[in-house]
């Protein structure tokens, strides 16, 4: 979600610039595209007044899933897995912070 809110403007000032054709605008909507592959479903709507409020969606390819929702047992979360994701997440980190020691980069 963050990533896409960091693509979308940009995706959005390439087709008000005029720049429809170019390479940039063609990768960004490639990678769009892809993320988009798994997106089929349906929503409910509820329409009052002028106003719309979801009020129901399902899809055969959701990642939702009840038995999964909670952080006990049944929602199948330790709190001791946090730990070894915090290392492996800031793993490439280490790697970069070392290369960068070794050339000389201290950013």
């Amino acid at each position: 979600m963050h990533l896409k809110d960091e693509l979308m403007p940009k995706y959005a000032g390439l087709i008000y610039n005029g720049f429809w054709w170019t390479p940039e605008r063609k990768m960004l909507q490639a990678a769009i595209d892809a993320s988009q592959e798994s997106v089929t479903g349906e929503v409910k709507l509820k329409l009052y007044k002028g106003g719309v409020r979801t009020v129901g969606r399902s899809s055969p390819y959701s990642l939702y899933s009840k038995k999964l929702v909670g952080f006990d047992e049944a929602g199948g979360y330790n709190q001791a897995d946090a730990e070894g994701f915090i290392k492996l997440n800031a793993l490439r980190l280490r790697i970069m912070a070392e290369r960068d020691k070794k050339q000389g980069k201290n950013e």
